[in-house]
């Protein structure tokens, strides 16, 4: 029996996670949830799972959830801020975190799991994109599991050889490259002169995927793959030359797996993140998931092609920031989340994303941070760059 807590309940992997472990209530008991400021969400979940705790983002949340759940009879117990969400990490009777807030804001919820020795699985990129080495020693030090969620990752994960899996060199396993797969998002074959004109719902409307607002602008950038990118050479102790990004619109390979005889091994399945979901909480066992397997008599032909960075500048930047280090990542990873929050509130347009994301690592992609202090300086650093350009729009 795992004991569970979920970050980022409200969210599309959060729902997802809680929708595989009520099919398997003998193996997972659910502890607690976290949903940010979303209240409504909060109330239907803890009267649906009755966890024993909830955690809001800030007191007022909070106390608006407690007074709503005791107006129901319910007696689920709400935390709020950053020390509630650390408590729900760390508590001893927690065996298993799913890490789904997105952005910069999990990482040190993230972070405190790896140190109380959890089972992690990740979902949330920014603990890696942002703290990388931090992270991962973390994790090694204290005995912690990391299985990763995003699906590339998983599938990546589920195609190496086990000897990788327990953090084994590439190459000793006969590893010759990591083929990343990304559909290339809602605009995949769009005019360069209508970028201009794109509208938050176009980029939300992503062709495959059902995901939250930010990952779905990420994904129409790609730079969602560049951060999954700098991700893959994180987890998979990978050189920049051992990873390649392949379009495959279809979303039906996840991401493949290229062998030194000439193998090529590919996890494929339906675009629905219960799968690795269920992965994750499973390993090195297998449950279901809820989601049916592929029909190869229903499905059409698969195509795939090298992205063009041209259309696709983000995932250039990120790219060029994996090379450049951990100060790069950071740094990026801040910028992009403001101009995604901007975009979406119709602030800027789609195509200054990138040109605010590349301003910011020319201003401060050289720094090398050290401690976590360093790494949160230098994020909130990065906010303000970005924000001061918005502002000269």
């Amino acid at each position: 029996m795992q004991t569970i807590t979920i970050l980022g309940a409200t969210g599309s992997i959060g729902l997802s996670t809680l929708d595989v472990i009520k099919r398997h209530p003998e193996k997972f008991d659910l502890y607690a949830i976290t949903g940010n400021t979303n209240v409504s969400g909060m109330v239907k979940l803890c009267q649906q799972y009755q966890p024993q705790i909830a955690v809001m983002a800030d007191e007022q949340s909070a106390q608006t959830l407690q007074h709503e759940l005791k107006s129901l009879g319910s007696n689920v117990n709400v935390l709020a801020g950053t020390d509630g969400l650390l408590q729900v990490c760390s508590d001893p009777k927690v065996t298993t975190v799913m890490a789904a807030i997105v952005g910069a804001a999990g990482l040190q919820p993230t972070l405190t799991a790896a140190k109380h020795s959890k089972r992690i699985l990740l979902a949330n990129k920014e603990a890696l994109v942002m703290s990388g080495e931090l992270f991962l020693s973390a994790v090694a030090e204290n005995n912690a599991i990391l299985l990763p969620v995003d699906s590339e990752h998983n599938a990546i994960f589920q195609a190496m050889p086990s000897s990788v899996q327990k953090g084994g060199a590439l190459k000793e396993a006969g590893v010759e490259k990591i083929l990343l797969t990304g559909s290339g998002g809602p605009f995949l074959t769009k005019s360069l002169t209508e970028f201009a004109n794109i509208t938050p719902e176009m980029a939300v409307a992503h062709p495959n995927w059902s995901m939250g607002a930010k990952i779905s602008v990420d994904s129409a950038t790609m730079m969602n793959k560049g951060l999954e990118f700098i991700e893959a050479k994180l987890l998979f102790n990978a050189s920049f030359e051992q990873i390649d990004v392949v379009i495959h619109p279809q979303s039906i390979i996840h991401s493949m797996v290229s062998y030194s005889d000439g193998s090529v091994l590919a996890q494929m399945g339906q675009p629905d993140m219960r799968i690795p979901i269920a992965h994750t909480l499973s390993f090195p066992d297998r449950i279901a998931s809820g989601v049916k397997p592929l029909d190869f008599t229903q499905l059409a032909d698969f195509s795939f092609c090298a992205p063009d960075l041209s259309r696709f500048p983000n995932l250039d930047l990120a790219l060029q920031a994996s090379k450049l280090g951990q100060g790069a990542t950071t740094v990026l990873n801040a910028s992009n989340e403001i101009a995604v929050s901007h975009f979406l509130n119709r602030e800027i347009p789609f195509n200054k994303i990138a040109a605010l994301n590349e301003y910011c690592l020319e201003q401060l992609g050289t720094v090398s941070p050290t401690t976590l202090d360093d790494i949160l300086n230098l994020d909130q650093q990065a906010r303000e760059v970005a924000t001061g350009f918005i502002a000269k729009l």
